[in-house]
């Protein structure tokens, strides 16, 4: 199976890029949307995914990886939700902002802008390659 794209949001006074970096492995919990759960079960280890700093910075920081495909979220008492692994990759070269994904017409389909609420969505390859290259890579 080909290797799949996302995007990860937090909140950066909660848990930041930087926060991950220290780790070095973190646990992505915490999710209780049906929608960006059912894209956690799917993802699988090798997988990448842009860090999107939300409510602070509204920005695209990072990548990261998937280190530890879906297990049951310790944080859900009812134990419906799970949570992945992730390990830090690399920071962008520059963020993307929010405004200018917004802004960029080949990404006007973008999961993220058309349901804005959810934490983790998919990205297509198209799309994931046009952020790299807003970010200057």
């Amino acid at each position: 199976m080909a290797k799949q794209f996302w995007l990860m949001k937090s909140e950066p006074d909660v848990y930041s890029y930087d926060d991950l970096v220290a780790e070095g492995e973190g646990t992505w919990d915490g999710v209780r949307n049906h929608s960006a759960a059912i894209n956690l079960r799917t993802m699988k280890v090798g997988d990448e995914a842009f860090f999107y700093h939300s409510n602070i910075g509204l920005e695209i920081v990072a990548i990261i990886t998937i280190s530890h495909e879906h297990f049951i979220d310790l944080t859900d008492e009812k134990a419906r939700f799970v949570a992945v692994k992730v390990k830090p990759s690399r920071k962008l070269a520059q963020s993307v902002t929010l405004k200018a994904i917004k802004a960029n017409p080949k990404l006007a389909e973008m999961e993220m802008l058309r349901q804005s609420r959810l934490s983790v969505a998919p990205v297509r390859e198209s799309e994931w390659k046009e952020i790299l290259k807003m970010a200057g890579e």
